[in-house]
């Protein structure tokens, strides 16, 4: 890689990102081939799909662009002024209290942080109204951070003041900017057929059909335990999912035959999916499995695994299925999550004709 000082970014946007389950930084320009030169002496990639040059999400890159450097819980807690690391403590203990996620508490913590270490030795108890919203401007501003991030970042102080110091209100005052209007990224019937004919393995295959087959994130999966399923009453106990409430699936019919071999084959003790050296098999593992089936398969889509839930969510709806039935077996709380759906499903739109194709009927 060439050095990187005195190189000038200017026409250059940077957009954080994921790209194959990892960290990315999104760059794009308008087309100049002294510009792509550039990125590409950094080993900067293509990726067609988004029409965009991404490298690593690191440090090295976020200081070159300019870009905020976003330190980890533990890393921002080291450099805080005493109040500051008991206003954290105290945040991590009622996040603690009131029984959320440990992944929730890491975002929390970390997000809430970064405000911290850029506050130093002022404490964050009696910070003003116009010295929060200075903060938020320059997270948009100078540090550049993406939209979710901000959300992510707001939450978390949302929580601080209101949870904590009971301020009710004092973060609502900060305008939050407009989620993006995206939908979800769907696979066809016919492209899951495939995902699944280039699967060998048993445990793999067993794995993505059951994410298809009930609409599962792969949270759920992993936490799947042999006592969860009854084939009796062909139903699947999804147990403490997101919101910490249960529910039942069905289990399909079509799934029971490769669910009793990958029994007598793999003999699961516990988890019905379990590591290489017990436990429960990883997240990062299943994701794995799905994206070698995807280049497999040769589905050239930017789907995740998470494509099959909302896959089998579409397909449902096209099928006909009562959307509030749907909603009950996603598990969502809001009806209104699940109506997204409705968006992306086909059944009338696609016997609709384009005025293009009737006026070559003739």
């Amino acid at each position: 890689m060439r050095s990187m000082e005195g190189l000038d970014f200017t026409g250059f946007s940077f957009t954080e990102g994921q790209h194959n389950n990892s960290k990315v930084i999104w760059i794009r320009f308008e087309y100049d081939q002294d510009k792509i030169d550039l990125i590409k002496s950094l080993k900067g990639r293509w990726n067609p799909p988004n029409k965009s040059w991404y490298v690593p999400d690191n440090r090295n890159f976020r200081s070159l662009f300019g870009l905020e450097i976003t330190l980890s819980g533990k890393e921002a807690a080291l450099d805080l002024s005493p109040a500051n690391a008991q206003a954290l403590q105290r945040m991590k203990e009622l996040l603690q209290m009131k029984a959320y996620s440990p992944a929730t508490i890491k975002t929390y913590l970390s997000e809430f942080s970064q405000m911290l270490y850029f506050l130093k030795t002022q404490d964050v108890e009696k910070i003003t109204y116009d010295e929060l919203r200075a903060y938020i401007l320059f997270c948009i501003n100078t540090s550049k951070i993406s939209e979710n991030q901000l959300h992510s970042r707001l939450n978390a102080i949302k929580f601080y003041f209101e949870q904590v110091l009971h301020k009710m209100d004092f973060v609502d005052k900060i305008p939050r900017p407009k989620k993006p209007s995206t939908l979800p990224k769907v696979l066809s019937q016919m492209e899951i057929q495939r995902i699944f004919d280039a699967v060998q393995n048993t445990k793999h295959l067993l794995m993505l059909k059951l994410c298809y087959g009930m609409g599962l994130r792969v949270s759920e999966v992993v936490n799947l335990k042999v006592s969860d399923i009854d084939s009796s009453r062909m139903q699947v106990l999804i147990e403490s999912s997101k919101g910490k409430k249960d529910r039942y699936v069905p289990l399909p019919v079509s799934v029971l035959e490769l669910l009793r071999s990958y029994y007598k084959q793999y003999k699961p003790v516990i988890f019905l999916f379990e590591g290489q050296y017990g436990g429960r098999y990883s997240i990062r593992s299943v994701q794995a499995v799905f994206k070698t089936a995807m280049k497999n398969a040769k589905v050239n889509k930017p789907v995740g695994i998470h494509g099959l839930r909302h896959s089998y969510a579409t397909h449902l709806l096209e099928y006909g299925t009562d959307m509030a039935f749907i909603q009950k077996l996603l598990g969502h709380q809001d009806i209104k999550t699940t109506m997204i759906y409705a968006k992306v499903e086909n059944s009338h739109t696609k016997s609709i004709r384009s005025p293009l194709d009737r006026l070559f009927e003739n």
